[in-house]
């Protein structure tokens, strides 16, 4: 039977919080560029200047398969921790995976992960690059690099790793992207310009169980799950997690989080999660997948 992941919608919702401060390891060292050491630094990504990459040689198949796969349950500590609430530069494409891929650190030499070609869905994994070199792209991932009850109850909702930019293949251009703002409560879908096309009243996190900002993911897929409710509007998985709790609900999603309609979809009202309304579920469903999507404060 086909694995669905589980995001406890409606009111059960998955607990999310902002990201108040985070530990990371200094300029450079990452791939990640530093800011002051908040969830909401403006323009927090990639850094300029990449560190060289060093000589490759494909690994044996044996220690790919054997390396852990980057899932949305995941905790893989050799990922980056990604951090930023700009559009990153190398984000208008979406790939498929030519086979299961290699994931490496941020010296580009340690293998820390594998990506499989296919998904918890049996359909092909979807990923978007934040960084391309001429060998190698930077891309986001569905898994986490640390738990917050192991991270001093902090831990960032988005990660990153290098993979070769041959195993890339399927590209599928994004004209849009999703910004949703916390604050005022709403959900936009920007063209290529980045000019709104459409926005929506939504409903985020309370301000106990506050929905994450400063942070871009993706969405990486989408499923309907009638034992959730969801048997009309698919549910919009994002690649992002829970900064704060390890399983908000006790089961076993990874703290996802996910857009999904919701009859109550105004106000302060979710653990974490973007309710919204019909015509929003039906615009966002309407992206492809790939489409990045950013939370602001």
């Amino acid at each position: 039977m086909r694995q669905k992941v589980v995001l406890m919608v409606g009111t059960a919702a998955i607990f999310v919080s902002v990201a108040s401060a985070w530990v990371l390891a200094a300029p450079g060292e990452l791939g990640i560029s530093q800011g002051p050491p908040t969830a909401s630094t403006q323009g927090q990504g990639v850094a300029p200047t990449s560190p060289a990459a060093p000589l490759y040689t494909d690994p044996p198949a044996a220690a790919i398969a054997a390396a852990p796969e980057a899932r949305y349950d995941a905790v893989i500590p050799g990922l980056i921790p990604y951090l930023s609430d700009a559009p990153p530069s190398a984000s208008s494409t979406a790939f498929e995976l030519i086979a299961d891929t290699a994931v490496y650190g941020a010296d580009r030499s340690t293998l820390v992960a594998r990506l499989n070609a296919k998904n918890f869905l049996d359909q092909p994994t979807i990923v978007v690059p934040v960084q391309i070199d001429p060998e190698w792209a930077l891309i986001m991932t569905p898994a986490r690099n640390a738990l917050p009850s192991a991270n001093n109850n902090l831990a960032a909702a988005q990660t990153v790793g290098w993979v070769r930019s041959a195993a890339l293949t399927h590209p599928t251009v994004l004209l849009n992207r999703v910004v949703i703002s916390a604050t005022e409560r709403t959900l936009t879908i920007l063209n290529e310009r980045g000019a709104a096309i459409s926005s929506f009243p939504v409903g985020v996190g309370t301000p106990e169980t506050p929905s994450p900002t400063g942070v871009t993911g993706y969405l990486q897929a989408r499923y309907l799950d009638p034992a959730q409710g969801q048997s009309t509007y698919p549910i919009q998985l994002t690649s992002m997690h829970s900064a704060v709790a390890d399983n908000p609900y006790g089961g076993t999603d990874g703290g996802l989080i996910g857009i999904h309609f919701e009859k109550v979809n105004s106000g302060a009202v979710s653990h974490g999660c973007i309710r919204v309304p019909i015509p929003a579920i039906e615009a966002v469903n309407q992206l492809p997948l790939g489409t990045t999507v950013t939370i602001l404060k």
